[in-house]
C-alpha cells in the first residue's frame, strides 16, 4: 500500500468514524453540536427526518460553515481552522455520509449527497484549495487530500 494510499484511507475512515459517534438518548435522535473559537466564524445548520447527526469545530477568523440534512440518519462533520475558509454539506436521502476538514487559508470544499448510503471525505491543507463532490444514487465513494 502506498503512502497516499494508506492516507486517503485514513481520511475516510476519520470522516467515516466523526459520523458515527455516540447513540443519542433522545426519542428524535438527531445531533447538532457547533464548536467555534477564534473571531467572526459563522455556522449555519438545518435539520429534517431523524437521526441525522451533525458536528462542526471553526477556529480561526472569517471561518463559514453550512450544513443542510434532510431524511434519516444522515450523517456530516465539518472541521475547519485558519482564515476565509468555506464548507457546505447537503445531504438529501438517508445513511450518507460527509467529512470535510480544513486548514490554512480560503479552502472551499462542498459535498452534495443524494440518494442513500454514499460517502464524501475532504481533506485540505496549505491555502487556497477547493474541491466539489456531488454524488446521487447509492452506495457512491470519493475521498480528495489535497496539501
Amino acid at each position: 500500500m502506498t503512502f497516499v494510499t494508506a492516507l486517503k484511507t485514513a481520511a475516510l475512515a476519520l470522516a467515516l468514524g466523526f459520523g458515527i459517534a455516540a447513540a443519542p438518548a433522545h426519542a428524535s435522535c438527531s445531533i447538532v453540536a457547533v464548536t467555534q473559537g477564534g473571531t467572526a466564524n459563522a455556522a449555519g445548520i438545518g435539520q429534517a427526518g431523524r437521526c441525522n447527526r451533525m458536528t462542526m469545530y471553526q477556529d480561526g477568523h472569517g471561518n463559514t460553515g453550512i450544513s443542510s440534512q434532510d431524511g434519516n440518519r444522515n450523517r456530516a462533520v465539518v472541521i475547519q481552522s485558519g482564515r476565509s475558509n468555506y464548507a457546505d454539506t447537503d445531504q438529501r436521502g438517508n445513511g450518507n455520509i460527509a467529512g470535510i476538514a480544513q486548514a490554512g487559508q480560503s479552502n472551499d470544499a462542498a459535498i452534495a449527497q443524494r440518494g442513500r448510503r454514499n460517502a464524501a471525505a475532504i481533506i485540505q491543507g496549505g491555502t487556497g484549495h477547493g474541491a466539489t463532490v456531488a454524488q446521487a444514487g447509492q452506495g457512491n465513494v470519493v475521498v480528495i487530500v489535497q496539501n
